[in-house]
């Protein structure tokens, strides 16, 4: 059975479980915390772009709301500000800039050059997830719960950059045998790139979690991940990679009084 059809079934038959007695729940809350995000490779891994990616450290802050429908299930819409990208320290590939074409003989050039320098990939979105939530661990006695959510997002893109610092000698070749005659150069710079990147995209994101419950409110902390399904870069000279983020946070929930049936 699909996996596409299992979920919403799985659903379906949360809701329809609901204890009538209960009635519907609203929570508001807001949640802050780090992101650790990274690039993974997609598309043809033949362009040396695409690897070499290791995280780097970001923020990561929700306003979100709780439709409650039964002790055991619940829905959680998302506003969510989420840092995305990557870094690379070392040696590592880059995109042969037209000046240094003509070094080369006539149709010649290679598409990309090395040098041992550091980089940063920078993308900040804004996220829209709608996660289904299950509580795992319902007793009237505790004020613990440990819960489960996982849903899609679709994510809007609002700054992209890439950062690039150190100097170095620049090779024609990963092997480091072609050294070109252009002596070391700077790469420190910092460089727009949002107009190379796609301005959507889509995903699947999960948290599991623990709240401690006082009053009609609540305070959690929780851990999980984000992972979007397209290629960031809309061509593929500069690579194609997919955004992802391991996240964790804390956070805080009011719930309203319920309506009991």
């Amino acid at each position: 059975m699909k996996i596409s059809f299992c979920l919403p079934a799985f659903i379906a038959l949360l809701i329809a479980s609901t204890d009538q007695s209960f009635g519907q729940t609203l929570s508001f809350g807001a949640k802050a915390g780090i992101s650790v995000p990274n690039l993974t490779a997609g598309g043809s891994n033949n362009n040396p772009l695409n690897t070499g990616y290791s995280s780097r450290l970001g923020e990561d802050a929700a306003i979100f709301a709780e439709l409650r429908f039964s002790k055991l299930f619940s829905l959680q819409p998302m506003i969510e500000y989420s840092a995305e990208g990557g870094k690379k320290n070392g040696f590592q590939a880059f995109p042969t800039p037209a000046e240094v074409v003509p070094l080369f003989p006539t149709g010649q050039a290679p598409d990309y050059l090395y040098a041992n320098f550091k980089s940063a990939a920078k993308f900040n979105y804004l996220m829209i997830p709608v996660l289904a939530k299950l509580q795992l661990n319902h007793r009237p006695e505790s004020r613990w719960r440990l819960y489960a959510d996982v849903g899609p997002f679709v994510g809007f893109l609002l700054s992209g950059k890439q950062v690039t610092s150190g100097s170095s000698e620049v090779y024609a070749d990963a092997g480091m045998t072609q050294q070109l005659p252009i002596g070391t150069q700077s790469f420190d710079s910092t460089n727009n790139i949002k107009s190379e990147l796609h301005n959507a995209n889509v995903g699947i994101e999960g948290n599991i979690g623990i709240a401690y419950i006082f009053g009609n409110s609540r305070i959690f902390f929780e851990a999980g991940g984000n992972y979007g399904f397209l290629n960031v870069q809309k061509g593929t000279a500069n690579g194609e990679n997919h955004v992802g983020a391991v996240v964790a946070g804390f956070g805080y929930a009011y719930e309203f009084a319920r309506k009991r049936k």
